[in-house]
């Protein structure tokens, strides 16, 4: 299922927790669990839990590679949706926390290979 109802959009995009795990997908194209819970500095389970949901919401896939599991942003969203997500996280990257969560996922030591393409 890929989200082409705008309520169900904006109610993905109202929890901080969500918008800063999609901020970052945008940013990167794709992120392991590890580096999202690295650099948001939340326990894994919360952050696999918003992932889960944003799954659930069609805004996310994901793939497994060895013991990582990656995500990005769901190749096949509405493209009113992909315009709808480029101009919320222009609009936001400048400020807290999203700011800080590219910085920190920046200086992150030890980061896993990353051997997707955006």
């Amino acid at each position: 299922m890929h989200i082409t109802e705008p309520t169900q959009l904006f109610k993905s995009l109202s929890d901080q927790t969500r918008l800063r795990c999609l901020s970052l997908l945008v940013q990167q194209g794709e992120l392991c669990v590890c580096e999202l819970t690295y650099a948001l500095d939340l326990p894994q389970p919360k952050i696999s839990h918003h992932l889960g949901n944003l799954r659930k919401a069609g805004l996310v896939s994901d793939r497994k590679m060895g013991l990582w599991i990656y995500y990005q942003i769901h190749p096949e969203l509405a493209q009113w949706v992909v315009d709808m997500l480029s101009i919320s996280i222009q609009g936001i990257q400048t400020h807290e926390p999203f700011a800080s969560d590219t910085k920190q996922l920046m200086n992150m030591p030890n980061r896993p290979e990353n051997l997707y393409s955006a």
